[in-house]
């Protein structure tokens, strides 16, 4: 797992630093055409360094496998600092007595450093919440929150087409299965026209492969989104999650749906 880390880091920082796709400066306009919805803050479960405006809010509803939903809300407070909360649980969706996950989860966002032509934007955060069923005996999620987490994100153009690309390093206090390890996630967005977009990331899980019973068996995550802004205010995002299958209880992908209400104050 360390030998992959290496080389993730190695590969990276090719990625950030190549001129291939690099052309002027992107301008807020250019990268972000229809709404702050168009410069994604998370690309499926891993968070980038985009921010939402100072003076705006958005809620999101994220449905996911076992009737399971979770609800959030993030508030851009600074020009440079966002937090959020989030709650949701199982069976949320369909008959019966819904499961609801034990605690209120948190998340806030700090970025240090502004995107520039030669440099990627950077930002620290943290954000407490997972994806999937609630693992009451492991308290853990079944995929694991970013816990404390740092990102830096870089945007260029190929053509009239925005991408960027994103890399990051976190620590999960989801660590009662003696999985501590820090790990690597990267990904990138892309945006065609002003309506349609795909987000692809791939975590190396390094700190979700302990507890191979149930969760991680070493393989990374790997997911896809499709994402259609609607309007100014309306975002819907498709997602499939898990596309290497690496948990032993997975025999297909996970399918997700999610949808991003924006408003400002």
């Amino acid at each position: 797992m360390t030998k992959r880390i290496i080389k993730s880091i190695a590969m990276l920082l090719l990625i950030f630093t190549t001129p291939l796709f690099a052309q002027e400066e992107q301008k807020t306009s250019k990268i972000n055409p229809v709404s702050s919805l168009s410069q994604p803050r998370k690309l499926v479960d891993c968070p980038t360094a985009g921010l939402l405006p100072r003076g705006s809010f958005d809620f999101d509803i994220r449905i996911y496998p076992g009737g399971g939903a979770i609800f959030g809300i993030d508030i851009g407070l600074m020009k440079r600092f966002m937090v959020g909360m989030s709650f949701g649980g199982q069976n949320v969706i369909g008959e019966g007595e819904p499961d609801w996950n034990p605690r209120i989860e948190f998340a806030a966002k700090y970025r240090l450093i502004n995107e520039s032509y030669m440099f990627p934007a950077f930002v620290l955060g943290f954000d407490s919440q997972g994806d999937g069923a609630f693992n009451d005996s492991l308290d853990r999620y079944t995929y694991k929150s970013k816990g404390f987490y740092a990102v830096i994100s870089k945007g260029y153009a190929t053509g009239d087409i925005p991408i960027g690309l994103h890399a990051g390093v976190n620590y999960s206090l989801e660590n009662e299965d003696n999985d501590k390890n820090v790990t690597l996630f990267f990904g990138a967005d892309v945006l065609f026209g002003d309506n349609l977009g795909v987000v692809a990331e791939y975590d190396l899980g390094a700190n979700d492969d302990n507890a191979k019973q149930l969760f991680g068996r070493g393989y990374g995550y790997l997911n896809l989104g499709a994402q259609w802004i609607f309007s100014q205010r309306l975002l819907l995002q498709f997602n499939l999650k898990n596309l290497l299958l690496n948990r032993k209880d997975a025999s297909t992908w996970g399918r997700e749906f999610k949808i991003v209400y924006f408003e400002s104050f």
